[in-house]
């Protein structure tokens, strides 16, 4: 396999998580009516709960595919996500449909662990955080699209057609990535499944400074993405009544985060993930503060292009620091790859949808619950960066990473 396809193949995989989330955000409204759901703040369960279920999983697979390798895990979660997919189109209530979303979410949760541990299985330093900002790029197509895409079939039928269209790509990628993703694990890297291996590969990534710290601070920056994502459909469509622009108004926001990871694969080879995602995360802080500013004291509601140029320059804050974030809490640990990616994998994405769905449930018909995490986020963000790195900002350990 080529580099190119490579980066395709990853990108799409972890793109299935996206797809699950973006594309049926145009359709909350819809599924929560036509399932009894009176208050709209509960809509945002169809997200959280798939989320939990993506996060818990990946406790699992990681011990696995250090085990068994990579292929085979991989395909048995793709299979739960497929099947998942297609149980959604007839399912009979809202309880049942968030029971399926957290079971999707685990058979996901292999793309999301493994996809990592295979880029780690392959490259190291500088050039897995390129890689890993490539793969981001091409992933953030899906953000870009799926809303738009989760709209137009709203207007072809209901909201079932659209776990439909999700059953049908996945069973697509799962297809390519049968024929033709090659097992990466080393050999000399397969550790036994056994709880005494496994608690110890847990106390080797749990007792990394380095790895714990960036984790907690990823935890936390990807704590208010999920927190936007759980209210996106009230403030787009609620507040500033975009309606079927709504779409359009995420993506325009993807679009910032895709090119700075396009940017983050062309400099971090020269700069280094610790400056790069250092600056940026100082960026971060001094929108959010400067957002939060203009929310509190300016006009109600802050106009709409207002929101989204501060949106924006957030989340292209957002897109240096991901990326970087994962690979410097990813380096020490290539020996313990797949136990270390489910790991840092449940501690972030567990950890942030519960921050998200604080910051979801808070929602008052206002953006100010949202702008007030993000800024509260970046501040405890830069609190683990600082203890992980005693201190000390922007300066390279060593000149791979």
């Amino acid at each position: 396999m080529g580099r190119a396809e490579f980066i395709a193949m990853m990108a799409m995989l972890m793109a299935l998580n996206a797809l699950a989330i973006d594309i049926m955000l145009p359709g909350l409204q819809e599924i929560g009516a036509s399932l009894g759901i009176e208050n709209e703040n509960h809509r945002q369960y169809v997200v959280s709960s798939y989320v939990f279920g993506l996060g818990i999983a990946q406790l699992l697979y990681g011990p696995l595919s250090d085990r068994f390798g990579r292929r085979k895990p991989m395909l048995f979660g793709i299979g739960i996500y497929i099947i998942c997919s297609i149980g959604i189109v007839v399912v009979p209530s809202f309880g049942a449909l968030l029971a399926l979303r957290f079971i999707q979410g685990a058979g996901a949760a292999a793309t999301r662990v493994i996809t990592v541990s295979i880029v780690r299985d392959v490259y190291g330093g500088r050039a897995m955080a390129e890689v890993m900002s490539l793969i981001m790029m091409v992933f953030m197509i899906v953000p870009i699209i799926a809303p738009g895409t989760g709209q137009l079939i709203m207007f072809a039928g209901n909201w079932h057609l659209i776990f439909l269209f999700i059953a049908i790509v996945s069973l697509a990628i799962g297809f390519w990535t049968y024929a033709r993703l090659p097992e990466t694990l080393d050999p000399a890297d397969v550790r036994p499944f056994t709880v005494s291996s496994i608690l110890d590969a847990f106390r080797i990534v749990l007792t990394n400074r380095i790895a714990l710290c960036y984790t907690i601070a990823s935890t936390f920056i990807f704590g208010a993405l999920f927190g936007f994502i759980n209210s996106a459909q009230q403030i787009y469509v609620g507040i500033y009544e975009l309606g079927i622009w709504f779409p359009v108004a995420f993506a325009a926001v993807a679009v910032f985060m895709s090119t700075a990871s396009f940017l983050n694969a062309r400099f971090v080879g020269r700069f280094g993930m610790r400056r790069l995602s250092h600056g940026s995360l100082m960026g971060f802080i001094l929108v959010t503060f400067l957002w939060l500013l203009v929310q509190v004291f300016g006009p109600q509601p802050m106009p709409v292009l207002l929101f989204l140029a501060f949106f924006s320059l957030a989340m292209f804050q957002f897109g240096w620091i991901g990326a970087n974030f994962n690979s410097l809490a990813m380096e020490p640990l290539g020996h313990v790859a797949g136990t270390a990616s489910s790991v840092l994998g449940f501690m972030s994405t567990v950890g942030g949808s519960i921050i998200g769905v604080v910051i979801g449930q808070a929602f008052n018909g206002t953006a100010l619950p949202l702008v007030a995490g993000f800024f509260a986020v970046s501040i405890i963000g830069l609190i683990f960066v600082l203890i992980g790195e005693k201190g000390e900002l922007f300066q390279p350990h060593n000149p791979r990473i």
